[in-house]
């Protein structure tokens, strides 16, 4: 069952409501995304056939998504980075352009010392160089770059929301 108080996920008007059992059937499928619907419902109180309909919906309304993770190293993608972005004027182009490029995995606009966070996927130094420097570098109005080579992933979790 999810651990934190379901109300404090009620959205502000924008966001559809998560309640309680919602979550917990979120939880189930993040520790587990081939899950059976009818063991689901067993953990949580409800049918299968309601599982489904309750999957269903937080699929339609974009709460989540089921998708298959892969472990970049084991498909010949070596090397990741984080990659601070700072902006001269607009930075929603520049998030566009990044969002287009099949190796940022992440783009996040951000307060700070950069105005996106940039998380790249490459399969090898030649690869991280060519994306950074002769593309990322180039879009319009790109100021400058900030580089942090991932030297070894200590731990990566998709359970945001439920614990």
């Amino acid at each position: 069952m999810a651990s934190r108080n379901a109300e404090s996920r009620t959205g502000n008007g924008s966001t559809p409501a998560v309640d309680a059992v919602s979550l917990a059937i979120i939880e189930q499928l993040q520790e587990d995304g081939r899950r059976p619907y009818a063991t689901i419902g067993k953990a949580v109180g409800l049918s299968e056939a309601a599982v489904r309909q309750r999957v269903q919906k937080l699929l339609d309304q974009g709460i989540m998504q089921i998708v298959a993770v892969t472990d970049p190293l084991t498909v010949g993608f070596r090397r990741q980075a984080m990659v601070g972005v700072k902006v001269s004027g607009d930075v929603e182009p520049v998030a566009e352009a990044l969002t287009a490029m099949t190796e940022c995995e992440y783009v996040v606009m951000t307060a700070g010392s950069f105005d996106l966070m940039v998380e790249i996927v490459c399969e090898d130094d030649d690869h991280l160089l060519e994306t950074i420097g002769t593309r990322i570098r180039t879009i319009p109005g790109v100021r400058s770059t900030e580089s942090f080579v991932y030297l070894k992933l200590k731990k990566q979790t998709y359970m945001w929301g439920t614990r």
